[in-house]
């Protein structure tokens, strides 16, 4: 029963096709005409703030181990330890903030010299202008410094080709179930597209601004 149930999942997922949520052809041919118009878009910088929580210890964690090295609790940074995530983002750093997005990939314990996390992972909105659209985030995560920088790569949806900053800060962290709460400052310029092409060349737009040194919340 469950080998059917598992090949019947497989076999719509191949077979329905799903809308694109934010309006953008994703089709090999629209992927090509949206480059052909690049070289006359806008350039547009964004600024987002929001919350990830890693929920490591609960009845339905976010955050699951998925690999160790035969010596990794034996090391003091906890070397070759690996986690799969699925956790989620949201406005506010309470646990029943509104959210907007999940952050799903992996992070792994990469230094054996102090607590340094490889994060490889996407950003995947799921609420709002940017429903669909996602981030994409190679970096070192030395999660002990109270700020830590990590690249945005790529993007796609209305993100596509963003290069930016991720900034993350600890807001909170239980030592006993390993469970934190994260703040993220977010900063990327990516590409506004338009259906005619306009006069002018590459330029920069800002969506989001600063105001009194806070980042002002982005519409998620």
């Amino acid at each position: 029963m469950e080998n059917f149930l598992l090949m019947a999942f497989l076999f719509l997922a191949i077979t329905i096709i799903l809308p694109s949520t934010h309006g953008l052809d994703q089709s090999p041919k629209g992927v090509d005409k949206w480059f052909k118009k690049l070289p006359h878009a806008k350039a547009k910088m964004t600024k987002l703030h929001f919350y990830f929580h890693d929920i490591v210890t609960a009845k339905n964690p976010s955050a699951i181990q998925i690999a160790q090295a035969n010596n990794t609790f034996q090391s003091p940074t906890f070397f070759g330890l690996v986690r799969m995530m699925d956790n989620p983002l949201t406005v506010n750093p309470e646990p029943n903030s509104k959210i907007i997005g999940r952050a799903q990939g992996i992070y792994g314990s990469a230094s054996f010299e102090d607590i340094g996390l490889l994060m490889t992972l996407n950003l995947v909105f799921t609420n709002g202008k940017y429903n669909g659209s996602t981030l994409s985030i190679l970096g070192h995560n030395q999660i002990f410094h109270e700020y830590r920088e990590m690249p945005i790569v790529g993007g796609s949806g209305v993100f596509r080709l963003a290069k930016g900053i991720a900034t993350a800060k600890t807001y909170q962290v239980d030592n006993t179930t390993q469970n934190a709460i994260v703040e993220y400052h977010v900063v990327f310029v990516s590409y506004k597209v338009f259906a005619e092409i306009p006069d002018r060349g590459i330029d920069l737009e800002v969506t989001d601004s600063v105001k009194n040194n806070d980042v002002v919340k982005s519409e998620l």
